[in-house]
C-alpha cells in the first residue's frame, strides 16, 4: 500500500455556490433522503426518502417515498416537489423504508430497492417486516397522470437477501445488480437483530411479458467467523461495478481484517465475484483488499466503487479516507492500493459515506458527511489530480453546509447535469420541523 500526499488549496478559491432546491418537510411528505438522484430527459430530478410518507406501515422507519422535483419555468422561481410514491409496508405487499437512490432506464421508469416490507418472512425483534424488495416505478402514458409503483422482488427469506441497501445498477442484458446489508445463508457473527452476513443478487426481466423477475443471489458472504484474523467481507454496500465480462466488484462495511478490537467485525473489503465458466456452477469470490486503519487510518468503506479506464478502482471509507486499487504489475491477480487523500491528521476528521464521480478531465467529486476542524455538517469537496508523475492530488473544498436552513449531513453521491453543475441531497437540514430539518436536495455551481 502506497500513500499519497495531498496538497490543500485555499477553500476561498475554491468556493462554489450552493442553493437548496427543495426542503422536505415530513409526513406526509418524505424525509431523510437517501442514495443518488436521477435526472430524466425532461431535466426532472427524482430519488427516494428512507422516512416520511406514513407512520402506517411495520418498518424500522416510517415508511418512505419516491419523489420528483420539476425545475422551474421561469428563472428564480422554486422547483416543485410531487411525491410519486408513498410506500405501504408488508401489511399491503409493498416495500417499506427505501435504502438506497433510483436508476432510470431509457423509457424513463425508475428501480430502487427498499430495506423492509415486501412478502419475505424475515422478523426483527420478534415482529414480521418483510425481507425488503425491489420496485419499479412507471411513468404515467398521459402527462399529469399518476405514476404506477410494481414490486418486482421480494425477498422471501434471509437466505435470499435481507434488508436490500445502496443503489442498484444495470447489466449489459437489462438485468439490475445490488446488494443486501445481511442474510445470503453464510456468517452467523455480523449483528445480533439480523441473519447472515450479505450478498450480492442478480435480477433478471422476464423474456415474455407480464412474468415475473428472477431472482439469482450471486454470493453469500461469510464475515470474520468467530476468532478469526483473517475473512471473507460482511454487510456489501451496493453501488457496485460490472467489467466487460461480467465480473462485478464492490465493497464490504466490515469483514476481512480483524481490526476492531478483536470485535470479530472487520473493517472491511473491496471484493470481486466472477462468473461461473459452466453454466449452473456456482459464481466464485476473490476478496482484492481488506482495510486496515493501523496502516493508513482507513477502515468501513459505506460506498460502492467507480473504475476509470485504466482499470483502476476508486473509492472512500467512513474513517476519512478516499482510495485507488490499481493491478499489481509484479504479482498477477493482486491489488495495490494508494490513499489519494486522507483528511485525519489535517486539522479536520470527516466521514465519507459517499461514493466519487468523475469529470470529463479526471477530477474526483464526492461529499464529506460530517467532522471537525471545519464545517461539522458535511461539504462537497473536488480531488484533483497531479500533473506529472509522482505529483500530489490537490483538494478543494467547493461548499460546506451550514445546517438548517440549509443542508445537513450529506451522504449520498453527486451527479452533473449539461452545464457542469452538481446535485444531491443531504439527510438532514433545510426548513422542515424535523428535528435538526428533513433534509434537502441542492445544487452546487462554479
Amino acid at each position: 500500500m502506497f500513500i499519497a500526499v495531498v496538497a490543500i488549496a485555499s477553500v476561498a478559491s475554491a468556493e462554489w455556490k450552493e442553493k437548496v432546491l427543495y426542503s422536505f418537510q415530513g409526513i406526509p411528505d418524505g424525509s431523510l433522503p437517501v442514495g443518488a438522484v436521477v435526472f430524466d430527459k425532461a431535466g426532472n430530478l427524482y430519488g427516494a426518502t428512507t422516512e416520511g410518507g406514513s407512520s402506517s406501515c411495520i418498518s424500522v422507519a416510517q415508511c418512505g417515498t419516491v419523489y420528483q422535483l420539476a425545475p422551474p419555468a421561469k428563472q428564480g422561481d422554486p422547483w416543485t416537489e410531487t411525491v410519486l410514491h408513498i410506500f405501504k409496508g408488508n401489511a399491503s405487499r409493498d416495500g417499506a423504508s427505501p435504502a438506497g437512490g433510483l436508476v432510470i432506464d431509457a423509457a424513463g421508469n425508475l428501480y430502487g430497492t427498499t430495506a423492509y416490507g415486501g412478502t419475505g418472512n424475515c422478523v426483527v425483534l420478534g415482529t414480521l417486516m418483510g425481507c425488503g424488495t425491489v420496485y419499479e416505478m412507471s411513468p404515467p402514458e398521459q402527462k399529469g397522470g399518476k405514476w404506477t409503483e410494481t414490486v418486482l422482488y421480494s425477498f422471501p427469506t434471509p437466505k435470499q437477501g435481507f434488508l436490500p441497501q445502496g443503489d442498484l445498477v444495470f447489466g449489459s442484458a437489462g438485468n439490475l445488480y445490488g446488494a443486501t446489508e445481511f442474510g445470503g445463508g453464510f456468517g452467523t457473527t455480523c449483528n445480533g437483530f439480523y441473519q447472515y452476513c450479505g450478498a450480492v443478487f442478480e435480477l433478471s426481466p422476464p423474456k415474455t411479458e407480464g412474468r415475473k423477475w428472477t431472482e439469482k443471489t450471486l454470493y453469500g458472504f461469510k464475515g470474520l467467523g468467530a476468532d478469526a484474523h483473517l475473512g471473507d467481507g460482511a454487510n456489501p454496500n451496493g453501488g457496485l461495478v460490472l467489467d466487460s465480462k461480467g465480473d462485478v466488484y464492490g465493497t464490504t462495511y466490515i469483514g476481512g481484517y480483524n481490526c476492531a478490537h478483536n470485535s470479530n467485525q472487520g473493517c472491511g473489503t473491496v471484493f470481486e465475484l466472477k462468473p461461473p465458466a459452466t453454466k449452473g456452477s456456482a459464481w466464485t469470490e476473490n476478496v482484492m483488499y481488506r482495510f486496515n486503519p493501523a496502516r493508513s487510518y482507513e477502515a468501513w468503506p459505506m460506498a460502492g466503487l467507480i473504475t476509470d479506464r485504466n482499470g483502476h478502482f476508486f473509492g472512500t471509507t467512513h474513517e476519512d479516507t478516499v482510495f485507488r486499487l490499481a493491478p499489481n504489475s509484479k504479482r498477477k491477480g493482486s491489488w495495490t492500493e494508494t490513499i489519494l487523500y486522507s483528511f485525519k491528521g489535517r486539522g479536520a476528521s470527516y466521514a465519507l459515506d459517499a461514493p466519487l464521480i468523475f469529470d470529463s478531465t479526471g477530477n474526483l467529486y464526492s461529499t464529506a458527511y460530517a467532522g471537525s476542524g471545519g464545517s461539522v455538517d458535511g461539504n462537497v469537496f473536488k480531488l484533483r489530480p497531479p500533473s506529472t508523475n509522482g505529483g500530489v492530488w490537490t483538494i478543494d473544498v467547493l461548499y460546506s453546509f451550514l445546517g438548517s436552513p440549509d443542508g445537513a449531513l450529506p451522504a449520498a453521491g453527486l451527479i452533473f447535469d449539461q452545464r457542469g453543475d452538481l446535485y444531491s441531497t443531504t439527510q438532514t437540514g433545510g426548513s422542515g420541523q424535523c428535528q435538526g430539518g428533513c433534509g434537502t436536495v441542492f445544487e452546487v455551481s462554479p
